[in-house]
């Protein structure tokens, strides 16, 4: 320590250093396979990557490091952090920001290290990384990233984009341009552009446009976010070492944690810029290895990874029935196998790589108490883990300003394409093109809200008016159904049709209920908040039940659990897990 504080009287450049920066030892790396992957990402960010910010760059920052500053220099300058806890939430790189704004000089050395445990577990990690995503979309709306932009020489201001929020910037536009990619296809295939293109180029014999339409979107974008690391590697344990931790890092299911890496930093930086108000969120940074509950999944990541992994997955499912069938299954799968990927690297690591996610007698007890949860009323102190209708209160919280809910409601305009495309696909209609077949389609869709109504009327009301209440229910199941009957047999409308209009209909609702909550001041001022509460309870038992029926028959299956336990640990967790769920016996919920 003596030989790291005398680098204060060193010559490091123009000006005496004003932090000393150290590199890190993460140690929890071998808890499991989550922990080994933060820790090489650490590794790499604290080596290779301070090492070239310090020296050649200049444009090293404090980063929670166990850095050493100088005091004297620092509280005559405005103090070592600032005040507010919002803007400031990565309170680490604006000390950074304060030196080098004021004249400061920070320096790496690697001659003395420090211990540090990073989280070990997914939820830890993704409330980690929420959190450094919303601080940098603070930053980006902060005085001191214009203030270096400003300041900084070309080089250096290049060198600070891309270690800072350039990173998050980049990675929120690799998300966008998959929706991109996919909306167009989405677009090609139900405007009927895409085939006339085809069939045109065919005509033409034109190559060059024929293989731009079968461009290959196979490049996996999760991949790219571990280059760091492998040079990392390479730097430290030499090519052939790299090369094994690599391949060992691929069996353990390192790209689907960091495609899913990538939707949360992706949805909280987003999040941030569009609406402000980043949070604090206390990781607690322990030995976090024990089964987390479905619906405490659920909640974490609803938002942020399973609708968008849904969307996802229905402009596939769109592009699949409606796009060019000349082009042949290999070339679909060619298309988007990177997409499927995606998709399901959302919806299923929390459950993958959750400690006993594919014991049964824990999925049973989950699915029970996702239930009671979601089914729970809402109230005065009634907290977001006790309640559905809390939690979804609280998920809303984050739209204040006017400008946030414009910009909620024209990004949720994009769901009501697929309607708008899709029934004019429908066999009923046939080559009819006139915009009167859209309107039939939202009152056919008014007809099923209605009926949504009668089914979720929930109010106090008297034991004869109830069972007046059942029948009407009863009877307007019935009249619906006998409906669909007489149509499909007297009309054009097929049963392709009918799972056809569900694919419409289905992000319409999400689409109406999205507005509705952007504005919910006029909603309740309506008296069509507990109307707009219901749907939204609806689609979200429906998409736990989408995402919870393959946990289940995963867990079926004995093997599973056995082999994620494997990849998941390591050797004396593995062998502690299996034995803890040996002496619970009957009860198996009494283990980890």
């Amino acid at each position: 320590m003596r030989n790291l504080l005398e680098e204060f009287d060193q010559d490091h450049g123009i000006r005496p250093p004003t932090i000393l920066g150290v590199r890190e030892h993460v140690f929890t790396g071998s808890v499991s396979s989550l922990a080994s992957f933060m820790s090489n990402q650490e590794t790499s960010f604290v080596t290779l990557g301070q090492r070239v910010l310090a020296k050649p760059l200049k444009i090293r920052m404090h980063y929670g490091h166990p850095d050493v500053f100088d005091r004297v220099f620092h509280i005559t300058r405005g103090g070592i952090s600032k005040a507010s806890r919002v803007i400031n939430i990565s309170e680490d790189i604006f000390a950074g920001f304060n030196s080098t704004l004021r004249q400061g000089n920070i320096t790496h050395h690697e001659y003395i290290q420090v211990g540090k445990g990073r989280d070990v577990g997914l939820n830890q990690i993704a409330l980690f990384e929420g959190k450094v995503a919303g601080g940098n979309g603070e930053q980006v709306l902060s005085r001191d990233v214009y203030r270096l932009g400003q300041l900084l020489d070309f080089f250096r201001m290049m060198s600070f984009y891309f270690t800072t929020v350039g990173f998050y910037f980049c990675t929120m536009l690799t998300v966008l341009t998959v929706y991109i990619f996919l909306y167009g296809r989405a677009y090609l295939a139900l405007s009927g552009v895409g085939a006339t293109i085809r069939e045109r180029a065919i005509l033409l014999d034109d190559t060059a446009l024929t293989a731009a339409l079968n461009a290959q979107f196979l490049f996996q974008i999760g991949v790219f976010t571990a280059v760091p690391m492998v040079l990392g590697f390479i730097l430290e344990q030499g090519f052939l070492q790299a090369i094994v931790s690599f391949i060992t890092m691929q069996f353990q299911l390192c790209t689907v944690f960091f495609t899913f890496s990538l939707g949360t930093r992706t949805h909280y930086f987003g999040r941030t810029i569009l609406h402000g108000g980043a949070r604090y969120q206390a990781t607690g940074r322990g030995f976090v290895v024990e089964h987390i509950k479905f619906s405490e999944n659920y909640r974490l990541y609803s938002r942020s990874h399973f609708v968008k992994g849904m969307e996802v997955i229905l402009l596939l499912v769109v592009y699949l029935a409606y796009g060019n069938d000349e082009a042949g299954a290999v070339s679909y799968i060619l298309l988007t196998v990177s997409s499927w990927f995606l998709a399901a690297s959302w919806l299923f690591a929390p459950y993958l790589f959750n400690p006993a996610g594919f014991e049964w007698q824990k999925v049973v007890e989950d699915f029970k108490e996702w239930t009671n949860w979601l089914f729970y009323r809402g109230g005065i102190g009634v907290k977001g883990a006790e309640s559905w209708e809390a939690w979804w209160e609280e998920e809303l919280s984050h739209i204040r300003t006017l400008s946030g809910r414009i910009m909620e409601t024209i990004l949720s305009l994009r769901f009501f394409m697929f309607q708008y495309g899709i029934v004019y696909k429908l066999q009923l209609q046939g080559s009819n093109t006139s915009f009167a077949v859209y309107g039939y389609s939202w009152a056919a869709f008014a007809a099923i809200i209605v009926l949504f109504k009668v089914f979720t009327f929930s109010q106090k009301i008297s034991v004869n008016f109830q069972l007046v209440l059942r029948f009407v229910q009863g009877l307007a199941l019935l009249v619906a159904l006998a409906g669909i009957i007489v149509a499909v047999v007297l009309t054009d409308l097929s049963v392709t049709d009918i799972f056809a209009c569900v694919l419409a209909f289905i992000p319409t609702g999400w689409g109406i209920l999205s507005i509705a909550c952007a504005w919910k001041p006029v909603i309740k001022r309506i008296g069509m908040w507990k109307s707009i509460r219901s749907l939204a309870r609806l689609y979200d038992a429906g998409m736990g039940m989408l995402i919870f029926l393959p946990v289940a028959l995963c867990s079926w299956f004995p093997f599973v659990s056995t082999f994620q336990t494997r990849m998941m640990f390591n050797q004396a967790f593995s062998r502690g897990l299996e034995i803890s769920l040996i002496l619970a016996g009957n009860n198996p919920n009494s283990g980890v």
